[in-house]
């Protein structure tokens, strides 16, 4: 794992390329601490950088920036391809030269690769996490292109009268003529779902590019400040279009193998490795699968992690250490006190550049930086949910709307108001009484305030505002907002509408082209990069993305019961019981937390003066939330914990 950045400038940027292009670098020196690179064309004012984590292929042969055998292209490339072994024998099957290759870097694969094949072609032939840069000699082109998902991160923009481009935005403020002026239109979507998603950033003219996507840019360009549109070299709708109806629906026992098998072969190829690697284990199905194909496919025992927190609400650690008790592999419990998580997050907004606001971004850090002191690369169980309907609204929101459909609007609008007028507080001890007498699969962590949100939502008009409503931190993000900095548009409008999808499906695509993209990766990426620790995702293979989306949805989600499939496989491997229990998430009780030990943090944030410096944010109504929170009248905390990162990150980056 890495980190890129680079310079493409139209103008002299007052300083020599080399010197901007190390300081670049040097920011992103915790994405890869092991070697430090750059190269530059000054003649056409073009610069590459590049900081090493290195994984694969440890000698200098793997340096970067890496020029091709043919001296055309120059790489600067952030991930791994876990099919390059593969992709080399391609190659050499291909090419006229026996010997042309130097090391066994992925990186050198991709450059032979474009050399032969170009770079769209060697893109849908690789496997992997990346972003890449890519400057051809011969054009005076440059070429910008990320994975499929969106695993690695790729920020581009104008910056002192040139474009520059990086793996996080802390290196873009480093380049002469940087700005840091705030994007208003894109702070009331932050409000609502706790991250900055789609296409912007929190900074004006400064961009992501989106996944499975490319962009060129030509000298031209850079002199004429217009640069094309990101070309999509991979879709996440598409591809799920063509496994659906590509084929004739496969029985029962044809999905779940082509599942196992396309995981097996996912979790194999990244187990490769030139350094020390293992895998998070939580213990729920998604990482006890993945672990379980890693020991399946070992000689030696699989080198497992989880973490437990001192508060046991939270603590997931001992199911963990069954499981991996059961598969046999070498386990380690990291602990974690609840001081350790509060001493981290005034570092937050250096880890995530942006406002960040999902709270299970402090576990996240905290198992990533206990875990690199035993391992360089750890495999994880993300996407499960969002391929296999993981998530409580995916069983939630068909059976919910069935039954809303089905009720007059002023109706739903009065059991709402019903709902709410029992406590967040009631309604979770009425959860405890009953959970003495339900069976485990209807226990629920936080009932009081699911009900509320549940409540929120009755009034939706249509599915795609009640799965929105579901998705969002905040209902309302509007009325934290002075007037003219308000959107207008409705809920429902965030979503397209996509034919040939049923209710669950759309969904579950929505959640992979949003919340994973844009939340789940984001939120991985940054904690693992912070300490210079690799994590892979093997559910996000192309095959196995194919073999979720051939599956009709009642084997994923199946009698109330999600990740059906991915139930059926791992019970070869785990016992149920070892499984089935109610899912919990990687959670902290920051309820209590901003009424105790965080309070006087967030009452510093939350003065008058201190959201006064955010001219968009109204303080009336956020105080009042505080106020209100602070005396246990609604559940606020995630409204709030979006709002203390987003003033928490302005004081960092832009009042300071």
């Amino acid at each position: 794992m890495c980190g890129i950045s680079g310079i493409f400038s139209g103008e002299s940027l007052g300083v020599p390329i080399g010197d901007v292009l190390h300081s670049m670098i040097a920011g992103l020196s915790h994405r890869g601490p092991d070697a430090f690179g750059t190269w530059e064309d000054s003649t056409c004012g073009l610069g590459l950088g590049h900081s090493r984590l290195s994984i694969v292929d440890l000698s200098q042969a793997g340096h970067q920036p890496m020029q091709s055998i043919c001296d055309r292209y120059v790489i600067a490339f952030n991930g791994e391809i876990y099919n390059h072994e593969t992709l080399r024998k391609e190659l050499d099957k291909g090419s006229t030269e026996a010997r042309f290759w130097r090391g066994h870097s992925d990186t050198e694969t991709l450059l032979q690769a474009i050399s032969q094949w170009g770079l769209e072609q060697t893109l849908q032939a690789a496997i992997g996490m990346f972003a890449v840069a890519l400057w051809d000699r011969h054009h005076q082109t440059l070429s910008l292109a990320r994975d499929r998902f969106g695993e690695k991160p790729l920020y581009y923009g104008w910056v002192g009268g040139g474009l520059a481009f990086a793996s996080e935005l802390k290196a873009l403020q480093l380049v002469p003529g940087w700005k840091g002026e705030i994007e208003p239109a894109v702070l009331e979507n932050y409000l609502r779902f706790g991250c900055i998603g789609g296409h912007q950033s929190i900074f004006r003219d400064i961009f992501k590019l989106p996944p499975g996507s490319s962009l060129t840019i030509a000298r031209s360009d850079i002199l004429t400040g217009a640069l094309k549109e990101p070309q999509t070299w991979w879709s996440a709708i598409s591809a799920a279009t063509s496994a659906k109806h590509h084929e004739i629906e496969p029985t029962e026992e044809q999905g779940l193998s082509s599942v196992e098998n396309a995981l097996k072969s996912s979790v194999g190829r990244q187990m490769v490795a030139d350094v020390p690697l293992g895998a998070f284990l939580s213990g729920g199905i998604d990482s006890s699968l993945i672990v379980a194909l890693m020991q399946a496919q070992s000689t030696r025992k699989v080198q497992t992690f989880s973490v437990g927190f001192d508060d046991p609400r939270y603590d997931e650690s001992e199911h963990a250490e069954a499981v991996a008790a059961h598969l046999g592999t070498d386990h380690t419990t990291l602990r974690a006190t609840s001081q350790m998580a509060l001493d981290l997050i005034p570092r937050l907004p250096d880890l995530y550049d942006e406002p960040f606001a999902d709270s299970s971004q402090l576990p996240t850090c905290l198992i990533a930086s206990l875990t690199k002191e035993h391992v360089t690369v750890a495999l994880s169980g993300d996407a499960g949910d969002e391929l296999f309907g993981g998530y409580n609204r995916h069983v939630w929101v068909p059976r919910v709307w069935a039954k809303l459909s089905r009720m007059p609007l002023p109706m739903r609008r009065t059991l709402s108001s019903t709902l709410k007028l029992g406590s967040t507080a009631t309604y979770d001890q009425l959860m405890a009484l009953g959970s003495r007498v339900l069976p485990a699969r209807y226990h629920v962590r936080t009932f009081g305030e699911k009900l509320h949100k549940l409540a929120d939502v009755l009034a939706c008009s249509s599915e795609r505002e009640l799965y929105g409503g579901l998705a969002s931190m905040n209902r309302h993000p509007e009325q934290l907002l002075h007037g003219k900095y308000r959107s207008g548009k409705r809920l429902g409008d965030l979503y397209p509408v996509l034919a040939g999808f049923n209710q669950l499906e759309w969904m579950m695509l929505m959640d992979t082209l949003t919340f994973m993209t844009d939340d789940v990766l984001v939120k991985v990426d940054r904690a693992s990069m912070a300490s210079s620790l690799e994590v892979r995702a093997p559910f996000l293979d192309p095959d196995v993305y194919a073999a979720a989306w051939k599956l009709p949805p009642g084997m994923r989600v199946r009698g109330g019961v999600g990740k059906w499939a991915l139930r059926k496989i791992l019970y070869q491997y785990v016992p149920r019981e070892l499984i089935d229990r109610p899912k919990m998430g990687f959670a902290i009780p920051l309820d209590d937390w901003l009424r105790g030990p965080l309070r006087e943090w967030a009452e510093d944030l939350l003065s008058a003066r201190s959201i006064g410096k955010i001219p968009q944010l109204d303080s009336i109504p956020i105080r009042r939330m505080w106020e209100h929170h602070l005396a246990s009248r609604g559940h606020f905390a995630q409204q709030l914990w979006c709002v203390l990162q987003l003033i928490s990150w302005h004081r960092r980056w832009v009042d300071h």
